[in-house]
């Protein structure tokens, strides 16, 4: 199984961590199975977990011009109008993606384009299906222009879980559909604010796959 490099060092001190655990079982204390036993094997799972946060899958993505690609892998828990007062200051249509613990934690980005404008925010933790948890928790805001103009925010969100977000993308970067925007360590939410005239082809409990499935149409 392929790693994230994001993940080498919480992979690595995790491992030590259960190593040590391991050992102060082993050889220090009285040697009682039955916490023992237990306490090792949460161990293992433990730092199973971990590593499998930190996945890259492997899968063919798929490249569609005039249409948005799922950023991340998750379940989609918005499909509705907003008004996006952070930098497109104009009614658009949001498509958010809700990631589990379980789900693949990469970000992409949703089709080509150039990134017009990048923000880091500082924030709160709220829980990602919080209604004021894309404007109250910490995430990154990035705006990108495709061929025709239009253009589009991606907002990565953290969560009560998440505490950790990566972002990759500059103002100025061209960027191509499928590329990676960043890594959201433990899960959280992806926001997309489409032009109010994108027609959405995915609805609210839908699983979605990053770099396969068809978020909307231009």
């Amino acid at each position: 199984m392929k790693l994230h490099r994001e993940g080498k060092k919480i992979i690595r001190n995790s491992f030590f961590i259960v190593a040590l655990l391991a050992f102060a079982l082993l050889f220090i204390g009285p040697h009682i199975w039955w916490y023992q036993v237990p306490i090792s094997i949460a161990a293992i799972v433990f730092y199973i977990l971990i590593v499998r946060f930190f996945r890259v899958p492997n899968r063919e993505f798929i490249f569609k011009d005039g249409h948005v690609i799922s950023p991340a892998d998750g379940k989609i828990v918005i499909v509705q109008e907003v008004f996006e007062d952070e930098y497109i200051k104009e009614k658009c249509l949001q498509i958010s993606v809700f990631m589990s613990p379980y789900n693949v934690h990469i970000n992409w980005f949703p089709f080509k384009g150039k990134v017009r404008y990048y923000k880091y925010h500082p924030g709160k933790y709220l829980v990602a299906w919080h209604p004021k948890s894309s404007l109250l928790n910490e995430r990154t805001s990035v705006c990108i222009e495709n061929e025709n103009k239009q253009l589009v925010m991606l907002r990565q969100i953290a969560g009560a879980v998440a505490r950790r977000i990566v972002c990759y993308a500059e103002a100025g970067q061209e960027v191509n559909q499928n590329d990676e925007v960043g890594f959201i360590k433990f899960g959280s939410r992806v926001d997309v604010y489409l032009p109010i005239s994108a027609k959405p082809l995915v609805s609210v409990d839908q699983k979605v796959v990053g770099g396969r499935t068809v978020l909307a149409k231009f």
